[in-house]
This record gives C-alpha cells, structure tokens and sequence, in this order.
C-alpha cells in the first residue's frame, strides 16, 4: 500500500513538471503585459481594459495631421491638440488582454501562413517517410536475405546519431545546389526515418507469416503484400509514428532557422514566435504565448483523438 502510494506521488510529481510549462503559457495568453511582469491575476487574469501601446504610439500625430485637425479644437495649442488626440486615440486603442493578445497573435505576424506552412512540411515529411519505412521495415522483418541483419544493425546505430552532428553537412549541401529557402530544404532531409523503419519492423514481427504466404499464394508481389495487407495491419504503429514523427517536425526550430533565411513566406510556426522577440518596446510576452498556445493546439487535439490507438502501437511494437 505504501509502495503505492510512493508511486502515485512521484506520478504526480512528473505531472505538475510536465504540465506547468502550459499552465503559464495559457494563463500568459490570457494576462495583460502588466500582470505578467508583476505574476498577478491569477491564472485568467482580471481582464480590465488596458491600453496598447504600440496602437497608441502609431497614432501620435505629426506636425501636419496637428494641423488638419486644428479646426476641430478652436484655440488650442499644438500641444493640446496633440493631449487631445492621443487621450482620444488611448480611448480608440483599448482592449480586454485576452482580446489583444489572441488579436495580436494574427495581426503581428502572418500566423495563419506559419500554420499552412507547418502542415505542408509535416504531412509531405510524414508522407514520404511512410513511403520508406513501410517496404524496408517488411523487408528486414519477413524477408530472408543475405545481410539483414547487419543491415538491421546499421539501422539501429542511426538512431544513436545526433540530428545536429549532420545538420552543418546537409546544409552544404544544400546551399551548393541552391536549395536553401524552399520547402524542398526543409523536407528532403527528413525524409528517412531510421526511427520509423525501426518502429515499423518491430509491429511487422508480430504479424503471422501465415498471412504472408497467403497472399503469396493469391499471386501478389511483395510490394502488393506491403501496400494491401501490411499496412491495413500497421494503422496502430503508423498512428503512433504519426504522433512521433509530426510533434518533433512541427515544433522543430532548429533546422528551419538554419535553411530559412530570407522570406517570411517559409517561416514555420516555431519560427513564427521569433515575431514577438524583444526589441526597443520590450518583448510581447501575452501575444507570443497566445501565439504558442495556438500553435501547441492542433498537436494536443490530435493526440487526444488518436490517444488510444497511439498507445496500442507502442504496446504492439514492442511485444516481439
């Protein structure tokens, strides 16, 4: 009983870990600049209206806009046209900092490109690393041939090589075709994932080679047997690449921040936040966390959704 209960509060203990990075990036995304540099408001926020700056300072009028509107302020100074319009303009500039910050999220940076940008280079990444894993991982588990285990060896050895150790190769070769800034640099060098060749023959092993030389017997090819009747097989472990495979291609901001080095047209979501980064006005730590928020969310949706056959996958890999 005991034992149990040390193991429940260390279960809790690594979810409070894991879970309060987004604790803060939530509650920042709700929170005005103010009551996050202050860490108060709990975690919504008081949600009173405040004033952003940055509206308020594109509004503070030049000498012939002072001018303009001399009319309207009969016997005023320049100087209080000009209280005038800015008290007017903290007025116009006003907003809830749930609103500002999620407003802001898409009207500082092309957010939604960011996003279409992610999905192509996740789902094309994905898409073509099936194409490969599927007949080597069949190959190395139901095929005889001379080699395959050696083969199999060097498979397992790529996995213990860092992505950066061949990060300063790649990109020069890369740069020396003139690749660099397309969405070609960006998916090419992922396309072959040792992990998914590796993730995939461990579930193919636990296929019946009955159902192999039943379709061998039907007439059909080796690749017909991959494509017709491993993959219907494979949807669990395929789920659970999926999750894999796209969490770390969408939150990568390593690679894209080396070949992305001119268009923001090619900027994925993680290198959509360098947008909010500090500068003379400070950074905007509420927008770049409604911005992360938005970001982390299509990845958290899909998990929930493919929770349990992601989790069948894993078991079933690993039980051969």
């Amino acid at each position: 009983m005991t034992r149990d209960i040390w193991k429940h509060l260390i279960l809790i203990l690594g979810a409070i870990i894991v879970l309060a990075p987004f604790y803060m990036m939530l509650s920042y995304s709700f929170k005005s600049p103010g009551e996050i540099d202050r860490g108060t408001g709990g975690f919504f926020g008081a949600q009173e209206m405040m004033v952003d700056p940055r509206c308020v300072k594109l509004r503070d009028p030049n000498r012939d806009e002072i001018a303009a509107a001399a009319p309207q302020y009969p016997g005023r100074s320049d100087s209080e046209i000009r209280n005038a319009i800015m008290a007017q303009a903290e007025i116009d500039c006003s907003t809830r900092p749930v609103v500002f910050n999620y407003t802001k999220a898409f009207i500082e940076a092309p957010l939604l490109r960011y996003l279409l940008n992610g999905l192509i280079v996740t789902a094309s990444i994905f898409f073509i690393q099936v194409l490969v894993a599927l007949p080597a991982a069949y190959a190395l588990a139901k095929l005889k041939f001379w080699g395959r285990e050696a083969v199999f060896g060097l498979v397992l050895f790529c996995l213990l090589i860092p992505v950066h150790a061949i990060a300063l190769p790649l990109y020069i070769m890369l740069a020396k075709v003139g690749l660099t800034n397309t969405y070609v640099a960006l998916v090419v060098p992922w396309t072959i994932s040792v992990f998914g060749i590796f993730l995939m023959r461990q579930f193919f092993m636990t296929v019946p080679d009955d159902l192999i030389d039943a379709a061998r017997m039907d007439g059909m090819t080796e690749l017909a047997i991959v494509w017709r009747v491993m993959l219907p097989t494979a949807i669990p472990a395929l789920l659970a690449f999926a999750i894999f495979s796209i969490v770390a291609h969408w939150n990568d901001y390593f690679w894209p921040r080396i070949v992305v080095t001119g268009s923001r047209d090619l900027f994925t979501p993680p290198l959509g936040l360098r947008e909010f980064k500090g500068d003379a006005d400070g950074s905007f730590f509420g927008p770049m966390m409604a911005t992360a928020t938005i970001i982390v969310m299509p990845l958290i949706v899909a998990f929930l959704v493919a929770q349990r056959r992601f989790i069948e996958g894993i078991t079933l890999s690993g039980m051969k």
